[in-house]
């Protein structure tokens, strides 16, 4: 399996997680009444509090799996571009640093 076919399918699950956990955790939000004695054994759109819990759950595990799966595979990307933004950064402050004053401005 070549890189750009493994990175289409991570992102592609990603986005997939992403929804679920996304509309679980909405969903318990808005729907399903807080606290534990309320609507534990009551099914919302057939499923209890209990499953709309354990997906969400573990959705969200599975989706920090896979968050650590793509920094895994854009590693070398994201070291570059810091390196550049950082040496950019670092470069301007010696700039600023290095910079002659004249006279007439340490005098004013």
């Amino acid at each position: 399996m070549n890189r750009t076919r493994t990175n289409y399918i991570v992102d592609l699950i990603l986005l997939l997680l992403f929804i679920i956990v996304a509309f679980t955790g909405f969903f318990m939000y808005l729907v399903i009444p807080e606290g534990i004695p309320q609507g534990r054994y009551q099914d919302y759109m057939g499923l209890t509090k209990a499953t709309w819990t354990m997906i969400h759950n573990k959705s969200s595990i599975l989706l920090t799996v896979f968050v650590a799966v793509h920094f895994i595979l854009h590693w070398k990307w994201i070291t570059y571009i810091k390196r550049n933004f950082i040496g950019k950064s670092e470069k301007r402050k010696d700039e600023y640093l290095c910079e002659e004053k004249s006279p007439d401005q340490f005098n004013s």
